[in-house]
């Protein structure tokens, strides 16, 4: 079968709002039991992040867009003045999140629907975490390297303030309040996340035809490799343990499911701490250097997705174990500024790269995304490309 190459042609990040810096966004999220969080201030002196965004009015606490809504304005920024390609070009478009604004219809035909302007295209759908957006991207990836498709576009986006507003607790603090005259906020593991994450969208536009008059990034592969078969649930969402079983939402009674604020977003820290560079840095990126012949001294410039500031040098650490090391000076991320928008983090992020950065043609670019959600894990290389000097 004959393939093509792929390129990333543009890449757009969309983020809701103003900044929210950390002063701040108790007000914009809420207290929970009307009392400040005790966990907040050491999460985030410990995650390094000083402005996230939030799609909430600050004023009214109302939702300012939906988690379609932020995906389709990335898509839309794509396209805007845009000489090359046109958006009723794009007949491909697969959407990751890790967070839906519904069970059904599926998310990916819910952003097309936020595109009234578009044609009928093919629609994927990926859902899962942080790797949801890479999962999305590979799609489209072999959707255009098959010659499938010509025009095609990725996006991820996510809206995790939907769950993180004080309301959403409510109905838990009700049923646990004699133990919290002991321990005023929530349990740790969930109000933990609370100062993790936040929202956020990115889109890349993908071909396989280089631009002409700019930059492109050629995508040399991209590896996925989930480890469930090894490792339990880490961090979840509409369902939770019973002693070491796993129970997803429909088995719980409506009640249940709110006073165990079931939907919130959940992660076992320990969990975390002890298992995220193991799989997701030593196994996964070994299997790649074995399958693709990788060599550190090739990789330009490294980004990584991590979730926290804490994780930087226990992932260095994790390359060097594997005799990998790639030293800081080639690393890049927004963390500290954009914060953790999970899936759609490694778009935002490359997006921002470009933007700042005077590349070379020839120059190879290593990305990173982990996931702890039942320990998956992506690597993907990619190449900047001059069309002048392309062969």
């Amino acid at each position: 079968m004959k393939t093509h190459n792929v390129y990333i042609n543009k890449i757009a990040a969309f983020l809701p709002n103003n900044p929210v810096d950390n002063s701040s966004m108790e007000n914009v999220l809420g207290q929970v039991g009307h009392k400040p969080s005790r966990a907040r201030a050491i999460i985030l002196k410990s995650n390094g992040i000083k402005t996230r965004y939030y799609a909430i009015d600050p004023h009214t606490r109302q939702a300012t867009h939906s988690n379609a809504n932020l995906a389709a304005q990335a898509i839309k920024l794509l396209f805007k003045d845009n000489h090359q390609f046109s958006i009723n070009e794009m007949t491909f478009l697969a959407c990751g999140t890790s967070y839906p604004d519904q069970i059904m219809p599926g998310h990916g035909v819910m952003v097309h629907g936020e595109l009234n302007e578009t044609h009928p295209c093919e629609v994927h759908s990926s859902s899962g975490v942080c790797v949801a957006g890479m999962s999305a991207l590979k799609h489209t990836f072999n959707a255009v390297k098959v010659g499938d498709h010509c025009t095609a576009v990725s996006c991820a986006s996510e809206t995790a303030s939907a769950v993180m507003r004080s309301e959403n607790f409510e109905a838990e603090i009700e049923q646990k309040v004699q133990a919290l005259s002991t321990q005023p906020e929530l349990a740790f593991e969930k109000d933990f996340l609370r100062w993790m994450l936040s929202d956020g969208a990115g889109a890349m536009l993908l071909s396989s035809k280089p631009n002409s008059h700019q930059l492109s990034l050629k995508i040399h592969w991209i590896d996925i490799l989930s480890y469930a078969n090894e490792m339990p649930a880490c961090m979840y969402a509409g369902g939770d343990y019973d002693h070491d079983q796993f129970i997803g939402w429909k088995q719980f009674t409506q009640l249940d499911q709110q006073n165990q604020s079931l939907l919130s977003v959940k992660q076992n820290v320990k969990m975390l701490n002890e298992n995220i560079v193991k799989y997701t840095v030593e196994k996964m990126l070994a299997n790649s250097i074995k399958k693709h012949d990788l060599k550190k001294n090739d990789i330009d410039y490294f980004l990584p997705h991590y979730s926290s500031q804490y994780f930087r040098e226990k992932l260095y650490q994790g390359l060097i174990n594997i005799d990998f090391e790639i030293p800081y000076e080639k690393w890049f991320t927004n963390l500290t500024s954009k914060g953790n928008t999970g899936s759609a983090s490694i778009y935002i992020i490359l997006e921002e790269f470009l933007r700042t950065h005077s590349l070379k043609h020839g120059q190879k670019i290593l990305c990173y995304i982990p996931e702890s959600g039942r320990f998956s894990s992506c690597f993907m290389l990619l190449e900047v490309i001059d069309a002048n000097q392309e062969n």
